[in-house]
Formats: structure tokens, C-alpha cells, sequence
């Protein structure tokens, strides 16, 4: 990661500074967010039927090494591209207005039987609810076992692992992202990791299983408004002695009818009973928040 740091000698007046931020309007940059969200780049949004296009509210490029966040709705579907084949995103989730409901990594393992994150996948909260539904994965590269680096590791292996800092801890990135919503530090629970994939053998060791390669997709359903918050950055069992990785695209779009295709069976998805009890209980949630 590096950062590039610009000097013009007109800034020197207000009138200069001013003159060179609006020089900057409509630039673009490899990594970015894009408002309005129609305006990204065909790729972000590639194989998006035209539904979906219509339906989009959030295309971003996220760099490695920096983090993101957002408030989204129910219904919504999340995809994540790893373009280039070597990122690592760290994800947690709020339910929006109930901060206190998060993601629990534990249960997401353990209620479903199954370790590795996949198609089909069910991430639960601690409330015994459906956060989101994996409905789509190329890669089959994660890992709900391992969690985040953290400065101390980070500062070991790589020099440095404060958020500013050019290799920063993903513990770091994810307090920063959280933060912007009211949701402190010790309000933090563990985090799934896309794309960098562990395994865990015969005698219980887990081992690092990298990437799938490049152009794989993670897609994500969500069953409830979310605080999602993401970090792009190393995971904590890469041997690799030097900070690396690269951008993962993001694009969001609105898709209620998937919801209703889910609980139907339709959606290709073989839900075990675990997941449609969740399902239910999430369901049933809604309508009695909902009811009038």
C-alpha cells in the first residue's frame, strides 16, 4: 500500500485552494466510491441484470489496506469481487438500530454444522437470528475461525499496525468503521474473512489455505437492516513476510423478491433446518416490528 501525497504551490492563497479542490471535480481513482452509485465503472457492476441495475445504491472499490462501511436495508444483496486475486475482507455486522444484536461467529459455525463459510451459508446473530445468507460464492475461500490481525501481531510482523499506519491491523480498520456508527471498541465482535480460506486438520491445527484466485464473488442476502462494516486488509495466518494484497470491488443493489424466493425454495439453496428455523424466528421478528 502506498499513499500519494500531492503539493501545488497555487494552494498557497484560499483563493488557489479553492481554485484547485473544484480543478478535482469528476476525477476518478482506481479505488474509490462511486456517487451516485450508477456512476461506476461497467465492471463493478458486470452480470447485474438490468433489475438489479435500477436497483443499485452502493458501488465502491476498496483499496487493501483501508476499510469501509454502510447502512443497509433489508432485502438488500451484497456482491464482493476479489478482482485481482489477493484480497482479505473482514467483515462484522450490527443490526441497524439494535447495535447491541451483532454477528456471532460462534453460532454461525456451530448451528449449522459447518466450519467453512460456503453457497448456502447462514451468518447468525447472537440473538439466534438471520443476519445474512450466503446465496452465491465462487470462491469457497473463508474463514469464520480465525478472526482479524491486531496491532500488536501486526506491529511484530510488519513494523507498524495502527490504521494510519501503511500495514494496519484489521481490528484497527474495523473500530475506525464502527466507530462512524456509535459502536465502540469493546462493542466489537469477531469477524468473517473472505477470500483467504483456512483449513483445519485432522488434530485440530488450522492452517492457512490462501485465495481462490482472481474474479471470485461472494454474495450476500440480507434479512435484516444491517451496519456493515469491512476491512481489506492481511489475514493474521498469511506467511508472507511483507504487507500485501489488492482492492476488492463492491456492489449492493435492492432485491426484496430474493427474500421471499429464499423462504420459498427457490433460489437453488439447500437450506438445512437449522437455517429455516432461524429464518422463521428472524421472520417473525420483522412482522411483529412491522405489524401496525
Amino acid at each position: 500500500m502506498t499513499q500519494t501525497l500531492e503539493t501545488h504551490a497555487g494552494t498557497a492563497t484560499t483563493a488557489g485552494a479553492r481554485a484547485h479542490a473544484r480543478s478535482q471535480h469528476g476525477r476518478t481513482a482506481d479505488t474509490m466510491i462511486h456517487v451516485p452509485a450508477a456512476s461506476a465503472p461497467e465492471r463493478l457492476t458486470s452480470g447485474l441484470d438490468a433489475r438489479a441495475l435500477a436497483a443499485t445504491t452502493w458501488t465502491e472499490s476498496l483499496a487493501f489496506g483501508r476499510y469501509t462501511h454502510m447502512e443497509l436495508a433489508r432485502g438488500m444483496r451484497i456482491r464482493l469481487t476479489d478482482t485481482d486475486g489477493d484480497a482479505c475482507v473482514h467483515a462484522v455486522l450490527f443490526r441497524g438500530g439494535s447495535h447491541h444484536e451483532r454477528i456471532n461467529v460462534a453460532d454461525t459455525v456451530k448451528v449449522p454444522w459447518q466450519a467453512y463459510l460456503g453457497q448456502g451459508h447462514s451468518l447468525l446473530s447472537d440473538a439466534g437470528r438471520l443476519m445474512a445468507t450466503v446465496v452465491a460464492d465462487s470462491s469457497g475461500r473463508h474463514d469464520v475461525l480465525t478472526g482479524t490481525t491486531h496491532r500488536a501481531g501486526n506491529e511484530a510482523k510488519y513494523g507498524a499496525g495502527s490504521a494510519h499506519s501503511a500495514s494496519p491491523a484489521g481490528r484497527e480498520l474495523l473500530t475506525l468503521g464502527s466507530l462512524k456508527h456509535g459502536i465502540s471498541q469493546r462493542d466489537l465482535p469477531p469477524s468473517v474473512s473472505f477470500f483467504k480460506g483456512i483449513a483445519v486438520d485432522a488434530d485440530g491445527g488450522i492452517r492457512f489455505d490462501g485465495s481462490a484466485g482472481a474474479g471470485t464473488a461472494v454474495e450476500l442476502l440480507l434479512h435484516m437492516d444491517l451496519v456493515l462494516v469491512l476491512a481489506n486488509t492481511a489475514h493474521p495466518l498469511d506467511p508472507r513476510p511483507a504487507f500485501t494484497g489488492s482492492a476488492v470491488d463492491i456492489v449492493a443493489w435492492h432485491a426484496p423478491q430474493d427474500l421471499r424466493a429464499l423462504a420459498a425454495g427457490e433460489l437453488g439453496l439447500d437450506l438445512g433446518p437449522e437455517h429455516l428455523l432461524a429464518l422463521q424466528n428472524t421472520e417473525h421478528d420483522h412482522k411483529a416490528r412491522t405489524s401496525a
